[in-house]
Order: C-alpha cells, then structure tokens, then sequence
C-alpha cells in the first residue's frame, strides 16, 4: 500500500519547520504534528523572547550612559508586565507567521502528539495511523532539573518568563550559557543576583580569556558568583523565601530560584525503545552523517540528538536533510566550526578552537589580543573593556579561532566567523582595510 505521506515530520521546532518546510519545496508529500506550539522552544520560550528580555535589560544601563552624552534623562521607572506581555504578542506573532508558511508550502498540519509506530508508520494521540516513506523526528529538548530534596521549588528557564514580577532575590544554578544570561538580566532589572556553579569555572566551553573577563565585570555588576559549589538541597524558609543549600556555604535565600544546570532531549512517549531505534547517553537519539538513525526510515535532527545543541544547527540540520533525501542535492553539515554566542552582560561570541584546544591539537600557535575599552564606554566612563583574540596555526598562519567579548559581539562575530569556515589566514586580516572608528576594526588591526 502506498504511504499517505513522502515524509512525516515530529516536532514544530526551527529544525522540523525548516525540513519540512524545504522538502515540501522540493516536491515532497509532508506531514508534521505538534502537540504544543509551532515554532519550539528557540521561538516560544527560548532565545527569541530571552533575547528579547536582554534588549530591554540594557536600558537600564543605557539611560545612565544617556547623561554622559547630553542627555536629560528624568526619573525612570520599569514595568516588567509591559516588557513581557509585548514580548508574548511578538511570540505569537512569530508562531502565527511560521504556522503560515507551513500551510503555504503545503505541509499538513497535525496539532496533537505523534509517536513512533513502525519503520513507516506514526500513531497520532486519537489513535489514527498515518504511514510515511520517511520519519524525522525533531521533538528538541528541556531543561533538566536536579534529583535533590525540594526540587520543585526551583523553576527552569521555561517558567522565568512568566513570573509576575521581577524578583528582589535570584538565585541561578548552573553556569553556563542560559546561566549567565539570566543573571545579566535580572541583575539590570534590578535583582540580587547569585550564580551557583558546580564547575571550577563559567562557560567552560570557551576561552578562558573570555570567561574570566565574563566573570570579572559581573561581580562589578553586583554578581555574586559561587564557583566548585554543589547544590544539595533547596528549602522553604518561614518567611516565604527559598534557601539553597550546598556543600560549601551558609544557605542562600531567594524569592526564586532558577535552574539553568543543562537539557535533556524530548525523547519520552515517541515510542523509540519500541521501534528499536538506538539512543545514547541521555537518551538522545544516535544518527549517522546523513541524520538517519539504525532504522533506514526514521531519522532524527536537533537537540534530540547527539549533536550540537544550537537552534541554527538544528536548521541547517534539517536544510540539509531535506536537500538530500527528497532535493537530489546530497549535503553534510561541518561541525568543526559552528560559531556560538552567550547573550550575556556584555555578551559573548566565539568561533573554533579556543586557545587550550589549538595548542593541544596544533602544538604551536600564535595568539593575537586586543584588550580595549569602546569608544562608547570611555565616554560614559564605564570601565569595561572588550577583548578580541584571534588563535592562528604558527606554521601556516591560517584562523583556528575566534574569540569575543564586548558590545555587539556576536553582530560582529557573524561576519567573522566565514573566515574560520573558509580557512583564511591572520596576513589576509591584515590585508584588509579597517572601517573607523568602530569596535570590528580591532580583528583586522590586532598585533
């Protein structure tokens, strides 16, 4: 019997969305569930609407840079109801315009739960069968939480969101992206910020330079950081406020606390261990380079996955599987150079390998740093400097990594980070004309 479908699509995620919507392109017969809201966790309750919490956080310190350059600047007062409630109409926006071009490109949609029920079949939660020549599952991730007493205190960073107010007291476990950028957040809106962090060191994915300059200006930002602190328990305290204990120091109280300590992929009810499909550490599912899993029918892209966990990976992800199992246009995604950034206060972008992982891979290396203080921050006299480090091969001369940490960042970095993916080397930054005065001109003037 002929399937219904070309391709049945679990998960409304940026990566699904994207496969789904690129095979139908193609020609392709495809069907996609979700049982909650088009767009995933990076559209609905993740980097868009924290983003856009960062964009209103840096106001406050704006406004104060605002007097430095001849601006009257009155009595100002925020309101966090204001911030949010725009914030939920843009989400919707954004989920309106996705759940669109779904139905533009033809996709069915199927709003309800969808699990694995053979090699080409899917059962839906009514209980219908659909049957499809190919499966891609894409159902994303969530926050963990922490197997300790008085766990469902704490929230995750999908509850942060919603909160009625911001809170006089934070406490955030865990230390690193969503950490951090939590923490520059609530610690502008005014919040009595404490990171506690089981790792020697924050964001221990990136350059140590990077990390301890992060480190640095968020305790001159009021911060207080625990660092090798292990959460053990959280309590509530007779006044109403949440106290977390650790093996290190006195207990900690808070208004809330929330848990930013990594994410498990959304692998319960899909029906895998009954497909026999093979999972790995986590539960996350194993792929090969073509994102098929050990079942020839049934692939898996994004966060669910034993990959890297980045809403643009997981797009490319799905490009990539779409292009070449339905567009006759085979094609692989590189891992080896995936440019990432920490929406931080001030924020954080990076590309390749960090000056550690150059030196163990390539020996000698040759590193180039710039530590400045922007234009912008000189007048309004905040003492915050930027770092830019370049990590080059000492023999050829050619990039290995980039490495920021200053305003715009990650704008900057974009641009950037094609000259790692390109394999272009320092002499053909040196080469190249500087635009002044800007922060960018620093890459292509760096000693």
């Amino acid at each position: 019997m002929a399937s219904q479908f070309d391709l049945f699509v679990i998960g409304g995620g940026s990566g699904g969305v994207r496969a789904a919507r690129i095979a139908a392109a193609h020609g392709a017969r495809v069907a996609l569930a979700e049982s909650d809201r088009i767009g995933g966790t990076c559209v609905i309750r993740g980097c868009v609407p924290k983003k856009m919490l960062a964009y209103g956080s840096h106001f406050a310190e704006d406004l104060r840079d605002a007097r430095r350059f001849g601006w009257h600047v009155g009595e100002c007062n925020f309101n966090w109801s204001t911030l949010t409630r725009n914030i939920f109409d843009d989400v919707a926006r954004l989920e309106g315009l996705m759940t669109e071009t779904l139905e533009r490109s033809g996709v069915t949609l199927f709003s309800r739960h969808a699990e694995i029920a053979g090699p080409n079949s899917v059962r839906l939660a009514d209980g219908s069968i659909v049957t499809a020549s190919k499966i891609l599952i894409a159902t994303g991730a969530r926050p963990q939480r922490l197997d300790i007493p008085g766990d469902e205190l704490a929230i995750t960073s999908n509850e942060a969101f919603h909160l009625d107010a911001v809170p006089s007291r934070i406490t955030i476990v865990g230390g690193g992206y969503i950490a951090n950028e939590f923490a520059g957040i609530f610690a502008q809106f005014g919040a009595k910020v404490t990171i506690i962090c089981r790792s020697p060191n924050l964001l221990m994915a990136y350059d140590h330079s990077l990390r301890d300059r992060l480190l640095s200006i968020s305790v001159g930002k009021g911060i207080t950081v625990h660092i090798s602190t292990t959460t053990t328990a959280f309590e509530r305290a007779a006044d109403g406020s949440i106290l977390t204990h650790t093996g290190e120091h006195d207990p900690i109280a808070a208004d809330v606390v929330l848990l930013a300590v990594g994410r498990a992929p959304n692998v319960e009810g899909l029906g895998l261990a009954e497909a026999g499909i093979a999972c790995g550490v986590g539960g996350k599912i194993i792929v090969d380079d073509d994102y098929r899993t050990n079942i020839p029918s049934i692939f898996a892209i994004g966060d669910v996955t034993d990959r890297v966990q980045l809403t643009p990976v997981a797009i490319l992800e799905g490009h990539a599987f779409a292009d070449s199992q339905f567009g006759d246009c085979p094609r692989q995604v590189r891992y080896d150079c995936v440019p990432s950034a920490v929406f931080s206060n001030p924020p954080i972008a990076a590309v390749g390998l960090t000056e550690q992982q150059a030196r163990d891979r390539f020996g000698e290396v040759a590193v180039h740093i710039s530590d400045f203080r922007p234009l912008r921050n000189a007048l309004a006299e905040r003492a915050e400097n930027a770092v830019y480090k370049m990590v080059c091969d000492a023999q050829t001369d050619r990039i290995l990594g980039i490495h920021m940490i200053g305003p715009d960042a990650p704008e900057i970095l974009q641009a950037a980070a094609i000259s790692v993916t390109a394999g272009l080397t320092k002499a053909q930054f040196n080469d190249t004309v500087s635009i002044f005065p800007t922060m960018a001109e620093e890459l292509v003037e760096l000693g």
